[in-house]
């Protein structure tokens, strides 16, 4: 059998004619060879690349409706994108390592580590909304949307009871800081003459965040 030789048509250029792809059969050997002009190769690369571009930026996920408490924010309507569900993913992260997702414990937890806790996640999540990019933020309602809330659950919800308790109640703790040498300091704690006021509102908020907590995970499993 005689060898059989098949190509495109080749693309002319001013070097001269590129063979686009070429197919070859050979006949002694019962052979078939096929071969591709890396041109096409790039080409295919490039769409792939585009076309990854173009879902990732457009693609919408279903609606989450969201209901949550801290900072009053309420009932809400979301339709994520993908950087939507990056940043929640960020903020439920930091609210899961650290002590503001997790239940509040009197006998255990002492609030001054609580505090410190909840510091660095004011600062942290602060720094990741300064971190989305403003054409972002200008151009989808939705990014919006995930701005805002971060940004009321931290001034209405979690800023409130740090501005009222924190400075109050590490001062009079430090100020009996000597008592540690004979008591834990979950028994210092408790001593603090509005104790107990301030444990009921710890309580609402840490359960709040937890809250929080679960209604980014929605957007995050959509």
């Amino acid at each position: 059998m005689e060898n059989v030789e098949s190509a495109a048509s080749p693309i002319k250029t001013a070097s001269g004619d590129i063979e686009i792809i070429r197919l070859f059969f050979d006949g002694v050997n019962n052979t078939l060879t096929f071969s591709v002009s890396s041109w096409v190769l790039i080409i295919l690369t490039g769409f792939l690349i585009l076309s990854y571009l173009f879902i990732r930026k457009f693609r919408r996920f279903r609606i989450i409706k969201l209901n949550i408490s801290l900072g009053s924010i309420g009932k809400a309507e979301i339709r994520p994108n993908i950087e939507d569900i990056q940043i929640a993913h960020k903020i439920w992260t930091e609210l899961n390592t650290r002590k503001a997702a997790l239940p509040f414990e009197p006998d255990n937890d002492v609030i001054v580590e609580i505090y410190d806790s909840w510091y660095s996640l004011f600062t942290k999540i602060r720094e990741l909304i300064s971190e989305i990019p403003a054409e972002l933020v200008n151009s989808e309602k939705s990014t919006q949307e995930i701005v805002r809330i971060a940004t009321e659950t931290l001034n209405l919800g979690l800023r409130p009871h740090l501005t009222r308790w924190q400075a109050r109640f590490r001062n009079w703790y430090a100020a009996n800081s000597e008592e540690l040498k004979n008591i834990e300091p979950q028994e210092l704690q408790k001593k603090y003459p509005q104790y107990n006021e301030l444990a009921k509102d710890l309580t609402k908020i840490n359960c709040e965040l937890i809250e929080y907590s679960k209604e980014l995970k929605k957007i995050i499993d959509s």
